[in-house]
C-alpha cells in the first residue's frame, strides 16, 4: 500500500513539474502581428506568454530588447538593454542632482512607451539591501520610483 502511495505522488509531482515548465497558453496572433510590424529585422526572437502578458524577447542593432504586449496582443512597452555611460547628460545630471545620486547604478534601460514617449529607468541599489527603479525623463527629470527586486 505505501509503494502505491508513493508511486502516486511521484507521478502526481512528475506532472506538476511538467506543467510547470510548459508554455502557459498559445501566443496571440495579434501580438506577433504587432511585433513583427514594429520590428521588422528582430532576429533571435524568443517568445513568453504569461495569461496576462505576452514578453518577446530579441535583438535588434546589437541591441538585447524585450517588448510587452497585452493578452490582446496591444503594445504596452519595450525594454532597450543600456549603460550609463549612454545616458544624455541631462539624465546623467538629474540623477546627480537627485536624493539617490550616493547609490550604486546597477543597470540603465531605455523605456519606450506608446504615444512615443522615452524614459529611461535606473536600477540603483543602497547597499544591496535598498533597490529602486528611478524613472527619468529625456530632459533628465525624476517621474517616478518604484522598489526593485
Amino acid at each position: 500500500m505505501k509503494s502505491i502511495r508513493l508511486l502516486v505522488c511521484l507521478t502526481t509531482v512528475l506532472v506538476i513539474s511538467t506543467a510547470g515548465n510548459a508554455q502557459v497558453t498559445s501566443i496571440p496572433e495579434q501580438a506577433k502581428e504587432n511585433f513583427f510590424k514594429q520590428y521588422p529585422d528582430a532576429k533571435n526572437v524568443q517568445w513568453e506568454n504569461d495569461v496576462v502578458n505576452v514578453n518577446v524577447r530579441f535583438e535588434q542593432d546589437s541591441n538585447k530588447m524585450n517588448a510587452e504586449y497585452s493578452n490582446k496582443g496591444i503594445w504596452k512597452r519595450t525594454l532597450k538593454e543600456w549603460t550609463y555611460d549612454k545616458l544624455t547628460s541631462d539624465v546623467k545630471e538629474g540623477f546627480s542632482k537627485s536624493k539617490y545620486a550616493g547609490m550604486q547604478v546597477l543597470d540603465v534601460e531605455v523605456l519606450y512607451l506608446p504615444g512615443y514617449v522615452i524614459q529611461y529607468r535606473l536600477k540603483v541599489s543602497k547597499n544591496n539591501v535598498e533597490n529602486k527603479f528611478l524613472f527619468f525623463n529625456t530632459e533628465g527629470r525624476l517621474i517616478r520610483t518604484t522598489v526593485a527586486i
